[in-house]
């Protein structure tokens, strides 16, 4: 135990330690007993990816380091609540902090502080060294199908929403894996991709009728999963056949996909959203649950996730079926349920997800607001739904801008005119170098 009682609070992610991180640490400990809060799952994911190590593991590493006496959990990026309880001497920060995102919450520090003559330490900050560059560095590398696999149930364990865009091909691929958007001080990114059936049809000119085979759309995931390290979720309309579905969960899982998604529609298939659905049927509740628990007994990892998709509404069955259906899913297996709706607002699915959150078979729900596209995200993880898949999108932004494109060639007679409507040849190679 050191002489000097005096308390010094450094707050830290430390999902990959590094220098700079020491650095800190060997400050902090010269200056009295360390306490670190360390950022929670929830926070880090709060304004970036998950980190790579969970809490647990993270914490075992600095309580084994010498400068640290104690670990307690920051839950928040807001440090005042572990500063009002622990009322230290000193905080410890890189001076990077200055500016940039994180400089409010310098501010609120160096205010808190003041209360009781704490102080504010910031050591230069380590130069070409951090966190986010390591892992980036890592990105470039790949991933694992294991690691991704298990991607999907951790963000959902760590942030109140996954967001999930539709990927139909590589390029796709690249944007939802780089993009990021800053809003409120916050990043804002999707965190997994869906693979639609639909998409994946019509980018081959075909209907959206089961007319291209899972090992076809297979085949063209695999160039998605070449290029980037996001968990993917996989739409594979009613599963096919009994007997055939144990096939196609060994090959999504042995890829890597996180979650597969089962829709309870039989016969051929037809789009949820046509208007007509004369002729699509629904399963029968046990039919229906057979497929999960064969699906449940052929997956090898339990990081792999069966979706149930409940089509009541879609075959106007009504809501008191789509509840049952959804508890009987839960109990045979399903991790989570994706309750469909054509209607253009959300009181159909907000009306099922008040009363299946009271149930003891309730499971984290999952929306698809293609036609109710004017509710806001709080509004349905204000319902319950922790899973949002924007499922079409990309493939419906690509076609009108391809067919302006194509005119302004044949109008103009050359392809300058169209310059400033598309990606300039530098963007599109400075995104898959």
């Amino acid at each position: 135990m050191k002489k000097n009682k005096k308390i010094v609070y450094v707050g830290l992610s430390a999902d990959i330690l590094h220098q700079g991180h020491i650095n800190i640490l060997k400050t902090a400990y010269k200056l009295g007993e360390v306490t670190v809060g360390l950022l929670t799952d929830q926070a880090i994911a709060s304004y970036k990816k998950i980190p790579h190590l969970n809490f647990k593991q993270r914490e075992i590493v600095l309580i084994n380091m010498k400068f640290v006496s104690k670990v307690i959990p920051q839950n928040t990026l807001d440090y005042r609540p572990n500063l009002k309880l622990l009322k230290p001497d000193y905080v410890v920060h890189g001076d990077d902090w200055k500016t940039g995102i994180q400089k409010k919450t310098r501010l609120q520090v160096i205010k808190t502080l003041k209360q009781w003559g704490g102080k504010l330490v910031e050591p230069k900050y380590t130069q070409n060294i951090s966190s986010t560059l390591i892992k980036k560095n890592i990105l470039k590398v790949g991933t694992s199908p294991d690691k991704r696999k298990s991607k999907l149930k951790r963000i959902l364990e760590a942030k109140e929403v996954v967001r999930v865009l539709e990927s139909h091909s590589a390029l796709v691929g690249l944007i939802i894996e780089n993009l990021k958007v800053v809003k409120n001080q916050k990043y804002l990114e999707f965190d997994a991709m869906w693979s639609s059936s639909l998409t994946d049809s019509a980018l081959r000119g075909k209907p959206d009728n089961q007319s291209v085979d899972y090992s076809s759309r297979i085949l063209g995931l695999n160039e998605i999963l070449d290029v980037t390290t996001k968990p993917i979720i996989f739409d594979a309309d009613n599963g096919g056949r009994l007997e055939h579905l144990p096939y196609m969960i060994k090959s999504l899982e042995r890829i890597g996909v996180s979650a597969v998604i089962i829709e309870d529609k039989i016969g051929l298939k037809k789009n949820s959203l046509f208007e007509n659905q004369s002729g699509a049927l629904q399963d029968t509740v046990k039919g229906f649950c057979q497929k999960i628990s064969k699906a449940k007994e052929t997956k090898i990892s339990d990081d792999f996730m069966i979706i149930a998709r409940i089509e009541s509404f879609i075959l106007g069955n009504g809501l008191g079926d789509a509840l049952k259906r959804a508890e009987a899913y839960s109990k045979s297996g399903a991790d989570a349920i994706l309750i469909h709706s054509k209607e253009n607002n959300p009181s159909q699915i907000f009306s099922f997800a008040k009363k299946f959150r009271k149930s003891k078979y309730f499971k984290p729900l999952v929306a698809v607001p293609s036609s109710y596209s004017k509710t806001y995200e709080k509004d349905l993880i204000k319902n319950g739904f922790r899973i949002i898949i924007y499922a079409n999108h990309m493939m419906r932004a690509s076609y009108p801008a391809m067919v302006e494109v194509a005119k302004s060639i044949l109008r103009n007679k050359r392809s300058y005119d169209s310059e400033k409507k598309i990606s300039s040849i530098k963007e599109v190679i400075n995104l898959i170098k």
